[in-house]
Parts: structure tokens; sequence; C-alpha cells
């Protein structure tokens, strides 16, 4: 419980009528859960505007309202606080009211298009490794200490993350890891947080569906290392052509990770195989299990922040070659029949571009790559042309299918996809609308030393379809194939 006054600690007030010096026992932004005592924020959505819920908030016990646009009806003994922009204030007064939880702990955010998730795991897993209590926020599942919790999201609204790091805190967590997605800092949800760090993986084409064009895209990415304090450390992947940018006005303390060129964290393949990859780091030689390029990267950011973080360079590069990476991040498995399977969460070009190259660099000769890929609805409609000749490019046998087709419908999508090929791509690709049919058809494809990709939904444990989300599981539907092929 707070005073309202405590709580717009920084927020940007436009008008405020009634009296500040009242509790506070709950924050909402969702109206259906306002209590007695509570303040509700009134956000505008992309579906719903929440200013059409301030009279609702009123009648289930707020005695506080935050709002862009004054209601026309203003009740009694109840303040009315009008801001600017909700999303801003709500990140202040979501950090204020749960007592500025960040500022308790250590906190490293990762932002990018693809890694994030992979690198905020190998940090928490580094960093528990290293014998300390940590935090994880992340597309994949949220963790404190050793207990998991579902996430809904890859980075919650402003009020559960406050809550959730609160949490943390009080369970003793030292360090707290998170995916920053770039919706995420556009609506202002880690606004008010206290960083001690930040790392960018990379920035290509994902999100136009939200930020409309690159540049936005670009800029939302940037504001987040922009708003860094000064005692917070920036890690970049120069090897990236925005790499630099999201460095060129943070007063953090800059950094650089890079495989091609000098840089702070420079690391070098000496083999990239099934088994791992093999690595020179800062001139010291490291055998990783992680397999790929692309996870190269990701180990020279974990590195990176795990020294900035004051840890001895020799025991992190210990620790981190012991370890395996996120679920549903090239997550493969070798069959009794000796076919591979890999199930990835790749769902923009690139992240499917770097796969498929993984994949090419470990064949030894003649296995054929089978690639079963979708589109998800409801999301950019410009990546689906892209990804489905992309596959085509470097697979021997494309099966396009099914992913989350959520509000729309899934032969829509398709045909997108399908309008990406060229002659050669629609030679070797084929269509199954359903999923599980989809790597069922691959399986019956596949020969002992073929690869099997399955790309799109990695960790997911669900399709979506029609707002309603169905139990699927990559994996498990693999080895249910596998299983009737074998017997």
């Amino acid at each position: 419980m707070s005073l309202l006054q405590d709580i717009l600690y920084k927020v940007h007030l436009e008008q405020v009528i009634g009296s500040t010096n009242i509790e506070v026992t709950n924050v909402q932004l969702d109206s259906r859960k306002v209590e007695s005592g509570g303040l509700f924020v009134a956000i505008k959505g992309a579906i719903s505007d929440g200013h059409d819920f301030i009279g609702k908030a009123i009648s289930l016990g707020a005695t506080s309202i935050v709002c862009e646009d004054m209601p026309a009806e203003i009740k009694e003994n109840v303040t009315y606080v009008q801001v600017k922009n909700s999303h801003e204030a709500l990140g202040y007064i979501a950090n204020n009211f749960y007592d500025n939880p960040s500022q308790k702990i250590k906190l490293v955010g990762v932002t990018g298009t693809n890694g994030k998730t992979t690198i905020a795991t190998l940090l928490y897993k580094l960093f528990t490794g290293l014998n300390y209590k940590c935090g994880l926020v992340s597309t994949v599942q949220n963790i404190i200490g050793t207990k998991a919790l579902a996430a809904e999201r890859t980075t919650p609204d402003a009020v559960s993350l406050c809550a959730l790091i609160k949490q943390m805190v009080d369970e003793g967590c030292q360090y707290v890891f998170m995916e920053s997605s770039s919706i995420a800092i556009d609506q202002d949800r880690i606004t008010g947080l206290d960083f001690d760090g930040a790392l960018f993986s990379n920035l290509t084409l994902d999100h136009l569906d939200y930020h409309k064009t690159f540049d936005n895209y670009l800029k939302a990415k940037k504001k987040f290392f922009d708003e860094l304090p000064a005692h917070a450390f920036a890690i970049t992947n120069i090897d990236d052509k925005n790499g630099g940018v999201m460095l060129q006005n943070t007063v953090a303390k800059k950094y650089t990770y890079s495989l091609k060129t000098l840089a702070d964290f420079k690391g070098r393949i000496l083999e990239n195989s099934l088994t791992g990859l093999e690595m020179l780091i800062n001139e010291t030689e490291v055998h990783f299990r992680l397999i790929g390029e692309f996870n190269a990267y990701n180990l020279l950011a974990v590195y990176g922040a795990a020294v900035c973080l004051g840890e001895p360079k020799d025991e992190v590069l210990r620790v981190l070659s012991m370890l395996s990476g996120a679920e549903g991040r090239f997550d493969y498995h070798v069959s009794s029949s000796k076919i591979i399977s890999i199930v990835d969460y790749a769902h923009t070009p690139d992240a499917l571009e770097n796969v498929l190259s993984t994949i090419k660099k470990l064949r030894k000769g003649s296995e054929k790559v089978i690639t079963v890929v979708g589109c998800g609805g409801d999301r950019d409609h410009s990546k689906r042309p892209i990804m489905a000749q992309d596959a085509a490019n470097q697979s021997d046998q494309v099966i396009l299918t099914s992913d989350n087709p959520r509000s729309e419908n899934p032969y829509t999508i398709l045909k997108e996809m399908e309008a990406g090929l060229n002659s050669a791509g629609k030679r070797k690709t084929i269509t199954i609308e359903d999923r599980k049919e989809a790597i069922k058809a691959a399986v019956k494809f596949a020969n002992p030393g073929d690869i099997i990709l399955v790309a799109g939904k990695g960790h997911e444990k669900y399709q979506e379809i029609n707002g309603v989300k169905h139990h699927f599981d990559d994996k498990e539907v693999l080895k249910e194939m596998f299983e009737l092929l074998e017997k």
C-alpha cells in the first residue's frame, strides 16, 4: 500500500483533480482486476481503449484514475490524474508502487530480433552455475531461482513485470536477466526499470505488422540503449550493420563483440559440428555444447556481459562450456533409424536462414534436408514469401504448413508463402495445411542420415487457431512419428 503522491514520482502530469494524499492498494491496467482502493490506468490499446472502462473500474472500487483524456463525468471521492502518455506513466507508477525492485538487484536486458531467448537463458544458467540465485524473464518461461513460471509474452506488462521482479528480490535473487522486446520498449513496459546492462544481438525483418517501418523497429531497439543510466554497460554485436547505431547516444559504458573484426570480445570458430563449437574467445580456446555460428555470437554476448559484471574470465568460460541452450532453439534429436530432427523457433527470414546455413555446414555428404515451415497469422505478411523461398533455397524438400494461424485462414497464409517461390522452389515444395500431417510426411520422406528441420514454433506447446490454443508440441509429434516409423 502506498500514497498516490508517492507513486506518481517521475510521472509527467498534465492535470490533477482531487487529492493525491490517498492510499493506493493496487495498480491495474485491466479494469476487471481493480479492487477497493485501487488505481486504474487507462491505456489506449490496439484493440480496446481503457478510457471506455473508467466507469467500470470505479464501480469495482478504484479511487484514483490515470488517463490521457479526462472523462466527461467526474465522480466525487475519486482522484483523476491526466497525463500525456499513459504507457509511460504506468511504467513509473508500477515501479514506484512496488518500491523500485530493479534497484535492489542487478538487472540485465537483452534485445534484438534473434537470439534474445538463448542469450537471456544462457546468462541465467551461467550465473546460477556461478552460485548466484537468479531470475529469468523470457519467451519460454519465467524463473525465480529454480521455480519455473509460465510466460504469456516475451516481456510482461509494466505492472506484472514489476510485481515479478519484486517477487524475485523478495526470494533472494541477486541477478535478473530478461528479454526486452521492441514492442515492450515502444509501449514503455520497461520504463522506470534500473538496468545494469543491455545487450544487442541483431536486427532483421520482424514485427513490421506493429512497427509499420523498419526505421520504427530500429528506433524502438535504440530507445532501450538511449535510456540506459551511466552506471550500466551496453554491449552490441558490431558485425550487425545496426550494431553501432545502438551505441550512438547511450551514456552507458560501451562494448562490442564480433566474429569478423576487432572488438572487446572477439571470437573465432575453429570447428562447428554436431558435437558443438570449438572457439577462440579473446585467444582462449574453448569447446561449447552449442552448435552453429549464430550460437557463437550468443556465447560471445553472454561472455561479454559476465565479464562486464565482474566475473573471472576463466571461470565464466569453464561454466559456459558445460551449458546447453534454450528449449526449442536448435533442439536436435537422432532417431534409432539415424534420422536427425531439429526443432527451432526460427520464425523470421534471418533466423530461418541462420538455422539452414548451420545445417548446411553440418552435412557430411549426400543427406537430404527436409524443412517443415509455416508463418503465423495476424503478423507481418511481408516475410511470408521470403521465408518460403529461403527454405527452398537451402533444402532438398520443403513442406509448407500451418503455424499459429490465429484469426487468419491458414489457406490464405500458405498461398502468400507459395507466391514467393520461383520455379525451382515450386518443384521441391508441397503444401500440407495440417501441421501434424506435415511432420508425418517429412518423417516418411526421410532416409537414415537425412535431416528434418521443423521451424517456427520451437518451445511452444500449443497451436493457436481462431483464438483457441490447442495442445501441440513439435518435438512430441516428431517422437510419435518416429515411433510409428520404427515399429
